[in-house]
């Protein structure tokens, strides 16, 4: 095999990133025509063997144009045939990594025009705004796939939360909300079920949104947990007809919030004993006496449990193994704290399609993740949850 045009530790000594870039494409453009011309003759450069089929006859110089500029390679002659690299089909292989680079950047959060400066520092030419939002739009069809696809089986947990982007509309910057939907089917499996876009988190809105998700499948819910939002509980009563639990770790906030720094504390160490009980009957019986304890000194927590006792020890009354996980929206706000990280970047999105598409991109690859880890839940427990079980035969019939 002949002397590669240029060695790696050479590589590493150039100065400008763009001749850097040039020269790496180069050296191993020009290491694979070398392997596959030696896989073609049947032996290397310069090597007798019997095996030889061919041999190489000179080099023909051939420009090579790519994003980082144009590249010189030796492309190899033979004696027999003629040899073209695959590889240098018409931009094909350089496009589409373009394209892959630009899609992920935009995946990352990095706005159109920090993708644009990216490329230019890379040593390529530059792309417009126009370009850029047309290789990220091929992101849709996937994204509109995952998010319009059927929901099989039954998902006894629900988990809805929503948080806020900015976007222009109509010459002005206003901020929307973006809900998502997780949920837990009957074989402990977590998915990301769905998200909408809309002006804000009213009634109507959440209704639509379930009802979307009612009519692509979703079935066998038995508990949403979601923050204390009116519009919210009032659309999961009159579409799912399912119970409701007010995040527990939400409920602690608002408590609190009555509660100066210096008792703080003493006051969660005290509403922290109900949620350590091992049943329902004895977290409820807690409930009323922490209540009563708090009621002269703290008036407004008091009244406060006075008036969501039931929907904060909702989860109370599911299986033990499943508590843990159902009692807030903590499932949820991870992911939630990632997608604010990255629409951050952003800043303010043209319109609603490019939040769909970041976001649902995001949703999409978290939903892929999450399908490649275990369970997220303990099948104890589930099954009996289901609105479908498994008839069960006796083994002799008499």
């Amino acid at each position: 095999m002949t002397k590669a045009t240029i060695s790696l530790d050479e590589l590493a000594e150039k100065g400008p990133d763009a001749d850097l870039l040039k020269h790496m494409i180069q050296f191993v453009a020009q290491r694979m025509m070398e392997l596959d011309i030696e896989t073609r003759c049947g032996a290397g450069y310069g090597v007798k063997s019997e095996d030889r089929s061919n041999s190489r006859n000179g080099y023909r110089e051939r420009l090579w144009q790519t994003r980082a500029g144009d590249v010189e390679l030796r492309i190899p002659k033979l004696r027999q045939g003629s040899y073209f690299p695959p590889f240098l089909e018409p931009r094909r292989t350089a496009e589409k990594a373009l394209a892959a680079v630009i899609q992920e950047a935009y995946v990352q959060g990095v706005s159109t025009r920090s993708v644009d400066e990216l490329v230019q520092a890379m040593g390529m030419s530059g792309i417009s705004k126009s370009q850029v939002s047309r290789l990220a739009g091929e992101i849709d069809e996937r994204v509109h796939a995952f998010l319009d696809r059927p929901i099989e089986g039954d998902w006894p947990y629900l988990w809805i939360d929503a948080t806020y982007v900015k976007v222009r509309e109509a010459g002005r910057i206003v901020s929307v909300a973006v809900i998502i939907a997780v949920a837990v089917n009957t074989d402990g499996v977590r998915e990301v079920l769905g998200m909408r876009v809309g002006p804000s988190e009213a009634e109507p809105f959440w209704t639509d949104f379930l009802r979307s998700l009612m009519r692509r499948g979703l079935r066998g819910v038995k508990l949403v947990i979601s923050d204390a939002h009116e519009g919210l509980k009032a659309a999961v009563a009159k579409v799912l007809k399912s119970t409701w639990q007010r995040c527990r770790v939400h409920f602690m906030r608002n408590a609190l919030a009555h509660v100066g720094k210096g008792q703080r504390t003493m006051v969660a160490a005290l509403l922290r004993t109900v949620f350590a009980q091992d049943n329902e009957a004895e977290a409820r019986r807690q409930w009323r006496t922490v209540a009563e304890q708090l009621r002269e000194r703290f008036p407004k927590i008091a009244l406060l449990m006075d008036g969501c006792e039931d929907e904060v020890l909702a989860h109370m009354s599911f299986p033990k193994a499943h508590r843990q996980q159902i009692h807030s929206t903590n499932p949820l706000e991870r992911l939630n704290a990632e997608i604010k990280r990255r629409t951050d970047v952003v800043g303010i999105f043209p319109n609603d399609a490019a939040i769909v598409r970041l976001v649902g991109a995001m949703l999409l690859e978290q939903n892929d993740e999450w399908s490649l880890q275990r369970r997220y839940m303990q099948l104890e427990g589930l099954q009996s949850l289901s609105d479908n079980q498994t008839a069960r035969l006796p083994a002799v019939i008499s």
